[in-house]
């Protein structure tokens, strides 16, 4: 078809204009290309410039230009129209496929024949789990979720146990063996034994892997077949054994054994609450919290199943699609992994207790870094050819940025989402370097930018709950005296104070909880020096105390 209209569309017509003035006749000829690409007005007024018309005649110029485009132009139209069905009574084009092309269009472009979307499997189980936590299921699914929890913790613990035992075995051989060295064995003897060990205990940490991956991936697909059954069980109000379905067996509750050495301690907690008014004209109310505990309490599930974990658990699952997500900020290097550190200890916590809605830990950071990989490469083209050649320094960096392209800036932040954890949904990883442990960053450090995006996100995606470190760090050290938390916590919290204040514009002003957490290492009256500074820089609500006059 394209080709017919190239062919007759295509071309040059003449277009002529006649003007009678007393006795004199005037003609205008004008070659014209077709089909006009040029705005009309501005050809319009090409012609009046550059032939001297008379201004009398302008109107109606442009009426008898615009009639003549028109009428050629659907011309145009009829005779590609009537080659094209020629060309199908010819037989020369396939009138199935032209017919199975104009249905495609049709399709694509016009609403009203457009196939209605359908909701995927994830959002399908999303209403169904939001559904069911709602109604009398949902301490079934608490407690289905926990006994899942307690079989993988189970097999992690004999993981652990197992690994323990070829690392005592392989030490107590390396041991042997450096008693002959320089006797009977050489070095190379060493080497050999090193790299056999180092073979089996990988060969052991693939086989539990994989041996995780399969249980989760069966705790999954069942416990999502179970919802969707109960679901429509619970549809149909004959069925009679749905009492018997959602009824609560305690004796069915798994419980980890105590003694397995897996058990968290539970230090004593400090925790401070405020509440505070932002805002010039239009106030809004805020929570803040201080509060002495390790970001990982947030994540980690307990083994026994009291009354108090359950309440928790229960108010997380029920918030899961809402809009009132709990978020966390984990403080990471620039290498989107879990091999050590926070990122390591947090991945372990992910993988105690199957994820049932969303990607597993590993899969998310796949994602997360083919993203970053991505965004690297099209931000160094598009710096290319911004600078092109305008200098070594910008070469050098282009040629740094390319080097570390896997790895992500200080100040970036990568998200994370989870239903499997004990208070939160939402993790957000931010990157930062050791400047953060000097006492000399300012307002304007990459780490505090980065909590400034962080809340900005929050804002938009319905975070009404976020935790951050206060003092921009995990661990205390040596050179952290109590000037220096001092100075870090007044920062933050001023900093944070504007970022609030700006939520207003993000948001509207929607009232939010703000955890400030500190490492379990501080002293109690480092906490409370920190909790009197905070209600100095956040206008706190004052209680009002009404009397009666007799």
């Amino acid at each position: 078809m394209k080709p017919n209209r190239g062919r007759t569309c295509a071309g040059e017509k003449d277009y002529v204009y006649t003007l009678n003035a007393g006795n004199q006749h005037f003609v205008l000829t004008v070659p014209l290309k077709f089909p006009v690409q040029e705005n009309v007005s501005h050809l319009h007024g090409r012609l009046m410039l550059l032939h001297n018309l008379p201004c009398f005649v302008e109107n109606d110029l442009r009426e008898s230009l615009n009639k003549f485009i028109e009428d050629e132009t659907i011309k145009g139209y009829d005779r590609e129209a009537e080659m094209a069905l020629e060309a199908v009574k010819s037989g020369e084009v396939d009138i199935n496929q032209l017919a199975d092309t104009w249905a495609k269009a049709y399709k694509e472009t016009t609403l009203e024949y457009a196939k209605p979307e359908e909701n995927s499997w994830d959002e399908d189980f999303a209403d169904v789990y939001h559904d069911l936590i709602h109604s009398p299921a949902s301490e079934t699914l608490l407690n289905l979720e926990h006994n899942y929890f307690v079989s993988i913790s189970e097999l992690i613990s004999e993981r652990d146990v197992e690994l323990k035992k070829l690392q005592e075995r392989q030490g107590a051989e390396m041991d042997k063996v450096m008693q002959e060295l320089g006797k009977s064995l050489t070095d190379q003897d060493v080497n050999s034994l090193a790299a056999r060990h180092f073979e089996s205990q990988q060969d052991l940490e693939n086989k539990w892997t994989n041996e995780l991956k399969q249980s989760t991936a069966i705790q999954k697909q069942e416990y999502q077949e179970w919802v969707i059954k109960l679901h429509q069980d619970l549809k149909n109000p004959n069925n009679s054994s749905i009492s018997d379905e959602i009824k609560v067996q305690p004796s069915q509750l798994r419980e980890s054994v105590e003694g397995n050495g897996r058990i968290y301690e539970e230090q004593r907690l400090l925790e401070e609450s405020f509440t505070i008014h932002l805002g010039a004209q239009l106030k809004t109310m805020h929570n803040l919290r201080l509060l002495r505990a390790d970001m990982l309490d947030f994540c980690k599930h307990k083994r026994n199943h009291r009354n108090g974990v359950k309440l928790h658990r229960l108010q997380t699952a029920m918030s899961l699609y809402s809009t009132s997500l709990c978020g966390l900020v984990l403080l990471v290097d620039n290498r989107i992994s879990s091999y050590s550190g926070i990122k390591r200890d947090f991945a372990t916590v992910c993988q105690e207790c199957t994820d049932f809605h969303f990607p597993g830990i590993q899969e998310q950071l796949e994602i997360v870094q083919k993203v970053v990989l991505k965004a690297r490469a099209q931000r160094s083209n598009k710096s290319k050819k911004h600078h092109g050649n305008k200098g070594s320094g910008i070469e050098d960096k282009s040629k740094n940025i390319e080097r570390n392209q896997s790895n992500i800036l200080q100040g970036e932040f990568y998200i994370t989402r989870h239903s499997n954890l004990s208070e939160i949904h939402v993790a957000f990883h931010l990157c930062v370097d050791d400047n953060v442990r000097s006492g000399n960053i300012t307002a304007r450090d990459p780490a505090i930018m980065g909590l400034r995006n962080i809340l900005k996100v929050c804002c938009t995606h319905d975070i009404t709950t976020i935790s951050i470190p206060l003092l921009l760090v995990h661990d205390m050290s040596e050179e952290m005296t109590i000037p220096w938390c001092l100075k870090r916590a007044e920062l933050v919290f001023k900093c944070v104070k504007g970022f609030m204040m700006e939520m207003a514009s993000w948001d509207g002003g929607v009232s939010r909880t703000v955890q400030f957490l500190v490492p379990q290492t501080i002293s109690e009256e480092l906490f409370y020096q920190l909790s009197n500074m905070l209600p100095q820089i956040f206008r706190v609500s004052s209680t009002l105390t009404l009397t009666s006059k007799h």
